[in-house]
């Protein structure tokens, strides 16, 4: 299974993908032009390694601004994870943020909602 590296840029996030390891980065600000192309290749990672994978998959985030499309991409990744939680895989994220940005950790809060699987959110100085 391939990794991904996407190095960032003013609109869109480093993403990195570890599949020895079960983690996927992210970090920074996520406002392509059009989030469900920029995202697809993550999108397509996760799917095969939730198929073709039995290990833990860890999502480290550290996102900082996200825009409705990318919002609604990150729903549908936790869709599928919230998938595979009920089907007995063992998931996680961790979405770090800075104390000083409260609308991302409302963000991140509003996402917890509607996830089963652990989701920390854990601010940092």
């Amino acid at each position: 299974m391939n990794d991904l590296k996407i190095e960032a840029t003013q609109s869109t996030p480093l993403i990195e993908t570890d599949a020895g390891r079960g983690i996927i980065y992210m970090e920074g600000d996520s406002y392509p032009e059009n989030s469900f192309e920029y995202y697809s290749d993550l999108v397509a990672w996760v799917d095969q390694y939730l198929k073709e994978q039995t290990r833990p998959l860890s999502l480290e985030l550290t996102l900082l601004y996200l825009n409705t499309s990318s919002i609604k991409v990150m729903m549908d990744i936790f869709d599928e994870l919230e998938e595979a939680h009920h089907a007995g895989r063992e998931v996680t994220v961790n979405w770090h943020y800075d104390l000083d940005n409260e609308r991302v950790a409302e963000l991140a809060e509003e996402f917890k909602e509607d996830c089963s699987f652990a989701f920390n959110i854990i601010g940092q100085e």
